[in-house]
């Protein structure tokens, strides 16, 4: 079990590390961009949550059509694009862009269910639990790192981060995750 769960645990931890470590200083960045206002950075911080909402069940059904491991690059990619997008962002808009690019790579669900399709059906509650106690540890981790970095390598730095972590995630998941 822990051979098939750990790469996908650390895959979606990942993804949700990217989106978490911005947290704390995108709301200051944003605002010295072009164009920005309070409500554009509001819209900035939580949009990707939108379109992460909005695109969940799509891709649920993608991935009972085509399968989880391409939806799951599909989302990757999408993610690690929208990363780029706000790393070269010289106005809100088009970190606004990039941010709803980050959440349309919405494969939480997608992985939930490779998971379960991987597990043994009383071994999904202790799969469950460590896949949602490394999203909480990336959480954690990430609020610690997301201000310390930003503050000296600069926010453009953690978007350019999370694009390399969710390209490398495509190749974990690859090399590491059975069909």
């Amino acid at each position: 079990m822990l051979k098939s769960i750990m790469p996908l645990s650390a895959i979606i931890s990942l993804r949700f590390f990217g989106l978490f470590i911005v947290l704390p200083v995108i709301s200051v960045y944003a605002m010295q961009l072009h164009g920005a206002t309070t409500t554009l950075v509001g819209i900035v911080v939580g949009g990707y949550a939108l379109t992460q909402m909005i695109f969940q069940i799509p891709f649920g059904i993608m991935s009972d059509k085509l399968g989880r491991k391409g939806t799951i690059i599909v989302g990757l990619i999408l993610f690690g694009l929208g990363s780029i997008l706000c790393a070269i962002s010289n106005d809100i808009l088009s970190l606004l862009l990039g941010r709803f690019m980050q959440g349309a790579g919405a494969i939480g669900a997608v992985v939930t269910a490779m998971i379960s399709d991987l597990v043994k059906e009383e071994q999904r509650p202790k799969a469950m639990a460590m896949m949602g106690g490394s999203i909480a540890m990336a959480f954690a981790v990430s609020m610690i790192l997301g201000p310390t970095l930003g503050a000296y390598l600069g926010v453009e730095f953690l978007f350019v981060l999370v694009s390399i972590i969710a390209f490398a995630s495509i190749y974990v998941l690859i090399k590491m995750v059975p069909n």
